[in-house]
C-alpha cells in the first residue's frame, strides 16, 4: 500500500460527510471534552461497551474512580460504585461482592453487595448481617475463584462442576453466565467481584474480561487500604487491651473473681462489643464424702450430665454480665439458675465440655443451640451474633466461659475477633498462676501461725510424766528405751484400772470422780480391751506416750476440754463393745474409731466454727468448711508424725490409708452442719435392718458395704459427742452447765470483741433460758440419734431413756421458768393498767 498525504485524506473526509460525522462522534465527542472541563461525570449509553468509549472518555471514568477512592469513610459505597461502571461496561445484568473472612477456623465468603445493577441504589444492594448469604470455599464458582485465587469466565454455568444453584432457589434469579475475579493483597485474598449474565451476548468475551481485571485493579486499592486500616485497629485494640488487663490483674491477687472484674471491666472500650459474661466453673474435682453417700444410698441419681475435659462437672457457680449499650451496666449473679438467659443457650456447657472457640452468627436461628429471640431481660437487649471461648489456666484447666454479643458495628464476628478475645482469655487464665500462688503463701502462712501457735501451746508427752504411768525405772530400774516389750506391756497393765470398777463399759459412765490422769489409764485400757495392742503391735511407751499426748493436747477451758474428749472415746467404745455395733466393724476399723473419738475434739479453743469465720481466725482461712474439725483432724494426723507417739507405725500402708481415712469420715462427721445430711440415710439403714430376721444377713448388709459402715460410724461420733445429755440427771445437769457457762464465754467475745450481739444460746444474760434451751435441743437434734440407734440395736437402749429422763427433768424448770415469766408479765400488766386508772 502506497503512502497517504495529508490531501487525500481531506478529500476523503469530505467526499464522506457521514462517516466523518461518526468518526469525530466516537472519537472526541465535544460534550465529552466539555464534561472533563467542567468536572461533571460522563453518562454512559444503555448498551455501550468499553471498546466504543473514546480515550478521553475512559480517562474520565478512571480519573473518577481514583477520586472516589479517595474517601475511605464507607469501602462499602465505594465499591458499590466501582462494581456499577463494571456492570456497565461489560454489559452484565448484575454483579456482587463477597468478603473473605474466617470463624471459628474455616475459611468462607459472604455477601457484602449483591445485585448491584447499573441504577440501584446502595441501600437496596447493601447486604445487612442478619441476611447474609455464606459460601464456604468448596461450594459455587465464587468459592473456587477464591480457593484457586484465579479469574473464572463461565459461558455457560449449567457446564460448570462447581456452580451451585443454592442462591438462584433462594431468590428465583436464573443465572447463565459468569465472570468471577478474586481481590487480592499479596497472597491473601480480600474478596471476590463477580458478574453474571452479559447482556444481548452468550457470554463474557475476552475484552470484557479485561476490562473486568483493568477496574478491579482500582478497587482493590480501595480493599487493600480498608484492610490495612483494620488490621492496624485490630492490632491497636489488642495492644491496649493486653495493656489494660496486665495492668489490673497485677492490682488483685486475692480472688480470681475480682481479678477477673477489674481486668475485663477495664478494656470494654476495646472489645467493641454491644454485652460480654463471663460464667465461672466450679473447680471441684472430688465430692466430699458425705455429699456421696446420697448417690451410693441410691437416694440421688449419679450426675451423667457433662463434663470438662480434666472430668469436673459442669457447675457454673457465678456469672459477671457486662452490658455496654445505653447505660452501662453490671451485675454479678451467684449461683446462676441453669435457665439464666446467658446459659438457657447450651453454648456455654458446649464450650466448657469441648475447649473450642464458638463463633456464631445470627445466633437465635440456630437450631442446635436455643437462644432467646426476644429480649433477654428489662433492657430491650437482643442476642444476634455470639463469640464463646473458654478461659484456660496454666494447668489447662477451663476455669470459665467469656461469651461476647453483638459487634457494635452490626457485623458478625470474625478471625481478629477470635484472636483478640483469645488473646484476652489465654491471659487471664495465665495470670490465675498469680492468684493460686498467692493462695498458697496464704494458706503456708496460716499453716504456720496454727503450727507455731501449737507449738507454744502444746507439747508431747516428756519422759518423766511417761514414766508416771509407765514406771519401768520403778519396777526395773531401766530407762524405756532399755526395756523389752514383754515388760512393758506388762508393767503397764498392771497400772491401768479394771473395766468393771470404773465402769468403762457402762452408758452412765460419768467421769466426775475420775482424775484427769486416771483418765488418761482409763483411755489406754479401752485399745488393751479391743485387743488392738496385741493385734496391731501397738508399743506400750508409744500406746502411753500418744494417749498423754492427746490428753496434753485438749486446752484447759470450760467443757471442750480432756474429760468431754475422753468421754466421746469411751462413749465409742461401749457404743462397739455394750452396743454389740463391733459386730458389723473389723479390728482395725475399731480402733480407728475409738482414736478418732479420743482425738475428735483435740486443740478446741472454747468457740464455735462461726466464731472462727466472725474473728476471721487463721483456721477459718486455712479451712473453708467444718473449720474446726478439720483443725482437729489436722492436728491428730501431725502427732502421728512423730513415731514416738505413732500408734498407727506397725501397720501396712494400706491398713494405714484405711485408718487414717476411717478418722477423716469421723472428726469431720463431728460437725453438727453434717448431722441433717446424714441422718435420713441411717434411718433408712436401720428401718432395713429392722425387718432382717436374721443376725447374719442384718451383718452382712452393713459390714459388706463400705458406705453404710462410714454412714453409722458418722451416726456413732454424734451420738458419742452428745453423749452428755444421756447420762444420770445427777451429771447431765452438772454438764449442762459446763456447756451453756463456754457458750456464754464465747457470747461475751462476741459482744466485746466483735461487738456484735450474741445469740440467747450464748448470751449469759438469758441463763434463765436454758431449761427451754435444752428441752428444744433434745427435741430438735438429739432424740432422733437416740431413738434410732435404740431401734437399731436395744442395748443402746438405755442411752435413749437416759434422754427422755433428763427432757422430763429440763422440761418441768422450763415451765416453771415459764410460770414464772407469765406471772411477771400478769403483775407488769395490772401495774400498767392502774398506772392508768390513777392517771
Amino acid at each position: 500500500m502506497g503512502s497517504v498525504s495529508k490531501e487525500t485524506v481531506e478529500q476523503y473526509l469530505e467526499n464522506n460527510p457521514q462517516f466523518t460525522k461518526e468518526y469525530f462522534n466516537r472519537k472526541l465527542r465535544p460534550e465529552t471534552i466539555g464534561a472533563i472541563f467542567n468536572g461533571t461525570k460522563v453518562g454512559l449509553e444503555d448498551g455501550v461497551s468499553f471498546k466504543d468509549l473514546c480515550k478521553l472518555e475512559e480517562s474520565d471514568i478512571v480519573f473518577e474512580l481514583v477520586k472516589e477512592l479517595q474517601d475511605d469513610s464507607n469501602v462499602e459505597k465505594q465499591m458499590h460504585k466501582v462494581l456499577q461502571r463494571i456492570v456497565a461496561l461489560v454489559c452484565a445484568d448484575r454483579g456482587s461482592l463477597f468478603i473473605f473472612r474466617s470463624r471459628n477456623g474455616i475459611a468462607e465468603l459472604a455477601t457484602r453487595l449483591f445485585n448491584v445493577t447499573r441504577d440501584s441504589s446502595f441501600e437496596n444492594n447493601l447486604v445487612l448481617p442478619q441476611g447474609e448469604i455464606v459460601f464456604p470455599l468448596d461450594i459455587g464458582v465464587v468459592g473456587w475463584t477464591a480457593k484457586t485465587k484465579k479469574i473464572q469466565n463461565v459461558p455457560d454455568v449449567t457446564k460448570d462442576v462447581h456452580f451451585s444453584k443454592f442462591v438462584d432457589k433462594q431468590t428465583g434469579y436464573t443465572t447463565v453466565n459468569m465472570l468471577a475475579a478474586p481481590m487480592m493483597q499479596g497472597k491473601e485474598i480480600l474478596a471476590v467481584m463477580m458478574v453474571i449474565n452479559k447482556i444481548g451476548e452468550l457470554q463474557f468475551s475476552k475484552e470484557d474480561q479485561e476490562v473486568f481485571t483493568k477496574y478491579l485493579s482500582f478497587a482493590s486499592l480501595a480493599l487493600k487500604y480498608s484492610h490495612l486500616s483494620y488490621l492496624y485497629n485490630v492490632e491497636t485494640r489488642r495492644s491496649q487491651i493486653l495493656l489494660c488487663s496486665a495492668n489490673k490483674v497485677f492490682e488483685e491477687l486475692t480472688d480470681i473473681e475480682r481479678q477477673f472484674h477489674k481486668a475485663l471491666y477495664t478494656v470494654r472500650i476495646y472489645l467493641n462489643v454491644e454485652r460480654y459474661s463471663v460464667a465461672l466453673l466450679d473447680m471441684t474435682k472430688q465430692k466430699e464424702f458425705f455429699d456421696e453417700w446420697p448417690i451410693q444410698m441410691g437416694e440421688v441419681p449419679p450426675y451423667k450430665g457433662p463434663k470438662t475435659p480434666d472430668g469436673r462437672e459442669i457447675n457454673f457457680y457465678k456469672i459477671i454480665d457486662y452490658l455496654l449499650v445505653g447505660k452501662e451496666e453490671i451485675k454479678v449473679i451467684p449461683s446462676p439458675p441453669a435457665d439464666h438467659w446467658s446459659l438457657v443457650s447450651g453454648l456455654p456447657t458446649y464450650v466448657a465440655v469441648n475447649g473450642f472457640i464458638c463463633n456464631m452468627m445470627n445466633a437465635p436461628a440456630d437450631e442446635y443451640f436455643t437462644f432467646q429471640k426476644e429480649p433477654v431481660d428489662e433492657t430491650g437487649w437482643i442476642i444476634k451474633n455470639v463469640l464463646s471461648l473458654p478461659i484456660v489456666n496454666k494447668k489447662e484447666e477451663i476455669v470459665g466461659i467469656a461469651t461476647f454479643y453483638n459487634r457494635k458495628d452490626g457485623k458478625p464476628f470474625d478471625e481478629y475477633d477470635e484472636q483478640i478475645t483469645e488473646t484476652l482469655t489465654q491471659f487471664l487464665g495465665w495470670s490465675l498462676l498469680n492468684t493460686d500462688t498467692y493462695d498458697k503463701m496464704n494458706k503456708l502462712e496460716s499453716r504456720k501461725n496454727i503450727a507455731a501457735e501449737m507449738l507454744m501451746y502444746h507439747s508431747k508427752c516428756t519422759d518423766k510424766e511417761l514414766q508416771t504411768i509407765l514406771k519401768t525405772k520403778e519396777k526395773l530400774d531401766k530407762d524405756v528405751s532399755d526395756c523389752e516389750q514383754k515388760d512393758m506391756l506388762k508393767i503397764l497393765k498392771e497400772e491401768l484400772p479394771d473395766p468393771s470398777d470404773v465402769e468403762l463399759y457402762e452408758f452412765h459412765f460419768s467421769d466426775l470422780d475420775v482424775s484427769e490422769f486416771d483418765l488418761i489409764k482409763c483411755g489406754i485400757r479401752c485399745f488393751f480391751e479391743i485387743n488392738a495392742v496385741i493385734k496391731f503391735k501397738i508399743p506400750a511407751d508409744v500406746l502411753t506416750r500418744w494417749m498423754y499426748t492427746v490428753r496434753k493436747g485438749y486446752r484447759d477451758i470450760t467443757y471442750h476440754n480432756w474429760r468431754h474428749g475422753f468421754n466421746v472415746g469411751q462413749t465409742m467404745f461401749t457404743l462397739l463393745m455394750t452396743g454389740k455395733i463391733k459386730k458389723y466393724y473389723t479390728d482395725l476399723e475399731a480402733f480407728a474409731m475409738i482414736t478418732a473419738a479420743f482425738c475428735h475434739d483435740i486443740d478446741h479453743r472454747g468457740t464455735n466454727n462461726l466464731y472462727q469465720l466472725k474473728s476471721q481466725a487463721p483456721l477459718a482461712r486455712l479451712h473453708g468448711s467444718s473449720i474446726l474439725e478439720r483443725h482437729h483432724l489436722e492436728y491428730s494426723k501431725t502427732l502421728l508424725q512423730d513415731e514416738s507417739i505413732n500408734i498407727f507405725q506397725n501397720l501396712n500402708q494400706r491398713q494405714y490409708e484405711t485408718v487414717i481415712h476411717l478418722m477423716e469420715v469421723a472428726i469431720i462427721a463431728t460437725d453438727l452442719a453434717l448431722y441433717f445430711k446424714k441422718r435420713t440415710m441411717f434411718q433408712k439403714i436401720v428401718d432395713h435392718v429392722e425387718k432382717i430376721e436374721n443376725e447374719e444377713e442384718a451383718i452382712k448388709y452393713i459390714s459388706s458395704d463400705p458406705t453404710k459402715k462410714e454412714i453409722v460410724m458418722a451416726m456413732m461420733m454424734t451420738g458419742c459427742d452428745l453423749s452428755a445429755i444421756t447420762k444420770p440427771w445427777e451429771v447431765q445437769s452438772k454438764v449442762a452447765l459446763m456447756v451453756a457457762n463456754e457458750f456464754w464465754e464465747q457470747g461475751d467475745l462476741e459482744r466485746t470483741v466483735l461487738q456484735q450481739q450474741p445469740i440467747p444460746m450464748m448470751d449469759r444474760n438469758k441463763a434463765d433460758e436454758l431449761p427451754k434451751l435444752q428441752v428444744g435441743f433434745i427435741d430438735f437434734v438429739c432424740t432422733f440419734v437416740y431413738k434410732e440407734f435404740s431401734r437399731f440395736h436395744k442395748e443402746i437402749t438405755p442411752m435413749y431413756e437416759g434422754l427422755q429422763n433428763n427432757r422430763v427433768e429440763w422440761k418441768l424448770r422450763a415451765d416453771e421458768y415459764d410460770a414464772k415469766m407469765k406471772l411477771i408479765e400478769e403483775q407488769r400488766k395490772e401495774e400498767e393498767e392502774m398506772a392508768v386508772k390513777k392517771g
